[in-house]
């Protein structure tokens, strides 16, 4: 007798689940969403959505007919906007007036207009 005919039938295998990244982008596709929220829609920690964008940002930049998009974080108190920050992450404290009340950045991927657009996978610099 051998193993194999000892182990039960077993139905074919079902396709793998999407992945994290592959969910994060179906989420962001067409839309704008923190971290945080990101992080309640998929059940898992913040910090992880977090560390998963970067890779996101790069996958999108290859990709032609779709771009990512960063809504940059901005103070509460005095109206300060994030634009030329590099990081994903929300900033701990306004450069200006050094409030907390810092609104988180917001993320999304939208559609290009055309495949010869300059690509905007970062934060915008203007």
């Amino acid at each position: 007798m051998t193993f194999l005919s000892v182990l039960p039938y077993h139905a074919p295998m079902l396709p793998p689940e999407r992945t994290v990244r592959q969910r994060i982008i179906e989420l962001l596709t067409e839309t704008r969403l923190s971290s945080h929220q990101l992080a309640q829609l998929l059940g898992i920690p913040e910090r992880q959505v977090e560390e998963h964008l970067p890779h996101i940002v790069k996958t999108m930049a290859r990709d032609r007919s779709r771009r990512f998009v960063l809504d940059p974080s901005a103070c509460s108190d005095c109206g300060f906007v994030f634009r030329d920050r590099t990081k994903l992450t929300r900033p701990s404290r306004c450069p200006t007036c050094r409030s907390e009340a810092v609104t988180p950045p917001r993320y999304g991927i939208d559609s290009r207009k055309g495949g010869s657009e300059r690509l905007d996978s970062g934060p915008s610099s203007g």
